[in-house]
Order: structure tokens, then sequence, then C-alpha cells
């Protein structure tokens, strides 16, 4: 009989892709011969240029998801593929398949539950369009200063999952930000995340990147408020509502003194300030602690959920 403990673990290769006819091919052959013992899977983003078709024939398992936009394939991959291990890796054919061990032997010991193969150690001048390598660090030190952590590479599409990160995280993305939202649950989960140089290459020729740096910028930026928000209200709303009172109670000591000064209020629409920016300042403390009240509430039962969810797997 055999030991369910000696069991090997399952390994599955997702492949995100729009469009990627031209590399997903030699993508998909790539990580087959890199990982044989691996399932590989393409989820197809409504491409238009039979990119699932090219992906069937390299020997992949197609996925088509109707929706577009990469954390709708994100979603996908983590309701549809069921393994030990997942790896997510982008079909423009910019990541080393050889390296796929390196991401996945952190998670398989123990050590942690979403590995990412940083890209910015090695990478060609070619390899990241203008401002991309820019706008990264941008939203790495935000990352680190928000939630007092330090990664280098927060937008990397090459990242492997446990199957606890994967039936206990959920996407509420549905574009690029994707990415940042995978790394700022996994600080506020508390699921370990180990960082692994991966050389990056520049996209072969006739391959075009999706990514729209002003749009796409600004989606991870509101992302990483929005999750912010969600996660720490206490700290986002009592400090702008401490810092409106402090401003109103500022304000409001100039209106008195000039009261005492000359027995009438001279400035009627600075008293009106000070007044509206304590008011306005109390009113968001008020909803930082109820937040914030609620929040713990909620963990609480996702904590249950996670732990249902992992005990039937």
């Amino acid at each position: 009989m055999t030991d369910p403990a000696a069991r090997r673990p399952s390994l599955a290769i997702a492949i995100p892709c729009y469009n990627e006819a031209t590399t997903v091919g030699k993508v998909v052959a790539d990580f087959r011969a890199a990982c044989p013992e691996a399932v590989v899977y393409v989820f197809d983003n409504a491409s238009t240029d039979g990119t699932g078709a090219v992906a069937l024939a390299a020997g992949a398992v197609v996925h088509r998801v109707p929706f577009r936009g990469k954390g709708h394939v994100v979603r996908a991959i983590f309701r549809q593929v069921d393994a030990d291990v997942t790896v997510l890796v982008d079909g423009d054919d910019t990541y080393p398949a050889d390296r796929v061990h390196e991401l996945i032997a952190p998670v398989l010991a123990g050590a942690a539950d979403m590995v990412v193969g940083t890209r910015l150690e090695t990478y060609s001048h070619r390899s990241f369009r203008a401002m991309h390598l820019t706008g990264n660090r941008v939203i790495a030190m935000t990352i680190g200063t928000l939630f007092r952590t330090e990664l280098r590479d927060v937008l990397s599409g090459y990242r492997a999952f446990s199957r606890r990160f994967r039936r206990t995280t959920p996407i509420l993305s549905n574009g690029f930000e994707v990415e940042t939202e995978l790394t700022v649950q996994s600080i506020e989960r508390n699921l370990p995340i180990v960082e692994i140089p991966v050389p990056y290459r520049e996209r072969p020729p006739n391959s075009f990147s999706k990514l729209s740096t002003v749009k796409d910028g600004l989606r991870v930026l509101l992302t990483i408020f929005r999750i912010y928000r969600d996660f720490r209200p206490l700290v986002l709303f009592g400090t702008a509502g401490g810092v409106a009172v402090a401003g109103g109670i500022l304000i409001g000591f100039s209106v008195l003194s000039e009261f005492e000064l000359h027995h009438r209020v001279i400035g009627a629409a600075r008293a009106m300030l000070a007044v509206g920016l304590c008011i306005s300042g109390l009113t968001s403390l008020t909803a930082g602690v109820i937040l914030d009240s609620m929040n713990r509430r909620i963990r609480e039962i996702y904590m249950l959920l996670a732990d249902q969810v992992l005990s039937h797997d």
C-alpha cells in the first residue's frame, strides 16, 4: 500500500496569454522540457491570433477565459488548476524556463507560499519599455514604505504558489495590477514571500507588450491605495483625521486670539473652516476605529474559512 506522505507533489505551469501566438509554442515547449513532471496549462484570454491552437499543438492543456484582463485569467487559474505547486509565467518568452525548479524549491520546502522571479538584476537595456523600470521601483518603494517590507520586484510575471496560497487568496483585480495585489495580499496575510533573481529577456521580434504605461501604472497605484485602505483603515483614516483635527485646532486658536483682542469674530470663514476641519477629522477617526474593528472580525472569519478549505484538501 502506498504511503500518502510519500506521494510526489503535483506541479502545474499556468501561462496566461493574450495574442501570444508568436511565442507561446516555444514557451510551452521550454517548460515541458525543463519540468516534464508538470502539467502545462495555457489560459487563452480571448486571443484573436490563434494563440490557443498554437498552445494546443505544442502540448498544453488550453483553457479559454472570455473576459479580457490578466486579473480575470489569474482568477481562473486559481479556480481551475489543482496542484501542490502552481507556477505562473507570462507567455511572451521573456522568462527562463530552466530556472523553474529554483522557484518551486522554496515552496516544496515549506519556506514560502509565494516565490517571485525578480527581474531587476539581469536584464538587457531593451527588456523594459521606457519608464517601466522606474515605475517598478517607485511601486516597490511605495509598497515597502506603506507595508514595511523590502521587495525588489512586485510586478514580475514569473511566480510560484503553494496550494495554501492558491486556495485562500481572493483575486479582486481584473487587469495587470493583479501582481501588485498578489504581493500585498501575501504581506497582509503573513504568507511568506521569497525572491529568486532570474534573467529577464527582451521580447522576441513581432511580439508586443499589452501593458499601458500610464493607465496600468495608475491602476497599480490605485490598487495599492485600495488594499491599504481595506487592510489598514485605522492608520489611513486615523492619520487623515488627526491632521484635520490638528489643522482645525490651529486655525481655531488664531480665531480665538482675534476674538480676545477685538471682542468679535473677524475671520468668520476661518472659524467655519476650523469647525469643519475638527468635525471631519473626528468623523474620519471614528470611521477608522469602526472599520478597524470590522476588519478584525473579517480576518477572524477569513482564517476560519481558510482553515476549513485547507482541511478538505
